[in-house]
């Protein structure tokens, strides 16, 4: 399990660096896009100590283990415990399907992006991006 949600979660992040690097061209820059990636492992690792070692099975350690972007966290901290392999196939499932589809929306921005040089890109600007069919 240690293996899986190790390189699942390495590849899921690993694409939203990608697209955030491919979105801006200096380091300066990134700062703004890194609080929405981090939150997540941060609150991961909050509801992993605070929830899951008190309630493994309880409503709020269930939930976030399906949540593909706190899962490689949380469902480690819940395997101990005794997780059904139902659960734990959703959760592996969501996670695969979360990175192909993050690496999709990385390929678009990439695209886009780093042709942007120059240009300090905002949120409304990576919506645009998204959206762009050329």
């Amino acid at each position: 399990m240690f293996i899986f949600y190790f390189l699942g979660g390495f590849m899921l992040y690993s694409s939203l660096f990608a697209a955030v690097g491919a979105a801006v061209d200096n380091e300066t820059d990134t700062q703004q896009f890194m609080l929405p990636i981090m939150l997540p492992l941060i609150l991961g690792v909050y509801v992993g100590f605070a929830t899951v070692i008190n309630e493994p099975h309880g409503s709020i350690a269930v939930l976030f283990s399906h949540i593909p972007f706190t899962s490689p966290i949380v469902m480690l901290m819940r395997v101990p415990f005794g997780v059904s392999w139902t659960e734990l196939l959703i959760s592996m499932t969501l996670l695969l399907v979360t990175f192909v589809f993050m690496v999709w929306l990385a390929a678009k921005i990439y695209r886009v992006g780093i042709l942007m040089y120059g240009k300090k890109p905002s949120y409304k600007d990576l919506y645009k991006w998204l959206k762009y069919k050329g």
